[in-house]
């Protein structure tokens, strides 16, 4: 098995990961009502064509096309009416009609609906047109929309609400699906309390941990079961029975803090120890050390500490990868070349991820990074919209540069 001890560029930890990650096996049927976001393990077909009979598509009178006079106008004696629902069972003869509604099934014998505004006046059941082509028949054939029998999703699909409503519409009540990913949450640090400890109870040199909350909420819309583990101090026998409990527990493990080079980081030496570490360090910035690497079956992504490596690294390597376990491909990021519009200080060595606030004008794509962008201010996130990839071979870039940009909605589609 292959292991990389030097750090990755960002695509190659994405191929290793991608090489490595099993496609998923496990699989569960879901309602209809429960199935949004879910990614869909077997092909999904239509029970009945949509529609399921011919049917209006617009307000009016049902006839015959061959009674309608386009040079002069004429009458039609009207014999019923069919709304949605509650169809006319009758057959339309030479020189009758039927008052019709938009989605109601069309009568045995008529071939087309003269749509409301060709109506001159009606007397008792007598109707009078205008004169007018048949060139619109103002009809939708069975299947006009969907065949029976024909596909509505292949496997892989995440569920939309748009597929949802097709779904129902196809008479689909169950779904197959892939079942959900387990992912395991835990920060480490001797520095870390939960948030909602008292501020009387916040010992000088503690902080309040944003992690674990951060990352669940940047997952959240996955198909995935999220487990909060807590907190837990720098305790090499404390960490060794939280990884070994949530590796047997869990698909994926993501913990923060803990990976880097400190006395006190004690992840990776407990990967190592008890599974394998596939690669310790990527040329990122911000998210330098992140460890990759797996105990049993349960796949651990060490994220490193600091808030703004650790939500970079979870948007650029997590996510993909447990979308990819979930039964999707892994995502490719949307980049969109922008014009600078504030100077960027860059050194090169590490592709980095600025946060940046891009907009869309008569010049195309601009975007201004958000200030001060170290890796423990969450205020860079403040009105960020984007990321900022500055390739590690570039130096500072100045006002009217060119940059790729990575808009924060597609990362997190």
């Amino acid at each position: 098995m292959v292991q990389h001890s030097q750090a990755l560029d960002l695509e190659e930890a994405l191929g290793a990961i991608q090489q490595l990650l099993p496609e998923p096996t496990k699989q569960e049927t879901c309602a209809l009502q429960d199935a949004l976001g879910r990614v869909v393990a077997q092909p999904i077909h239509a029970a009945l064509s949509l529609p399921p009979f011919i049917a209006s598509a617009m307000d009016g009178v049902a006839a015959r096309s061959k009674d309608v006079d386009p040079n002069a106008p004429y009458s039609l004696h009207q014999v019923g009416t069919s709304f949605a629902g509650h169809p006319y069972l009758g057959h339309i003869e030479p020189g009758q009609c039927i008052r019709i509604f938009t989605g109601a099934a069309m009568p045995e014998g008529a071939d087309l609906v003269i749509v409301q505004e060709n109506i001159v006046e009606q007397c008792d059941d007598q109707i009078t047109f205008v004169p007018h082509t048949t060139q619109e028949t103002h009809i939708r054939d069975i299947g006009n929309d969907v065949a029976k029998g024909q596909c509505l999703a292949e496997r892989g699909e995440r569920i939309s609400p748009f597929m949802l409503g097709q779904f129902a519409a196809a008479g689909i009540s169950l779904i197959q699906v892939f079942a959900k990913v387990r992912v395991g949450i835990f920060s480490s640090g001797d520095e870390l309390r939960d948030p909602g400890t008292p501020l009387s109870d916040l010992a000088y040199g503690q902080i309040y941990d944003s992690n674990r909350l951060t990352v669940a909420k940047l997952l959240d819309d996955l198909p995935i079961q999220c487990v909060d583990l807590g907190c837990l101090p720098d305790d090499p026998k404390k960490i060794d029975d939280a990884l070994l409990h949530a590796t047997t527990d869990c698909d994926v493990l993501i913990t923060s803090g803990g990976v880097s080079v400190g006395d006190a980081d004690y992840i990776v030496e407990r990967i190592r120890r008890h599974g394998e570490l596939r690669f310790w360090r990527l040329n990122l910035k911000p998210g330098k050390p992140l460890a990759f690497g797996h105990i049993h079956s349960c796949w651990i992504f060490g994220l490193p500490g600091n808030p703004i490596s650790t939500i970079i690294t979870a948007l650029l390597v997590a996510r993909p990868a447990i979308a990819h376990l979930a039964g999707t491909s892994m995502p490719i990021p949307l980049r969109i070349v922008a014009t600078l519009k504030s100077t960027i200080t860059h050194t090169t060595g590490r592709t980095e991820y600025q946060r940046g606030h891009f907009e869309y004008g008569i010049d195309g794509y601009t975007v201004t990074h958000t200030g001060q962008q170290g890796s423990n201010r969450l205020s860079s996130f403040r009105n960020a919209n984007c990321l900022i990839e500055i390739a590690k071979t570039q130096g500072d870039m100045q006002v009217g540069d060119e940059v790729i940009i990575l808009p924060l909605t597609n990362l997190l589609h």
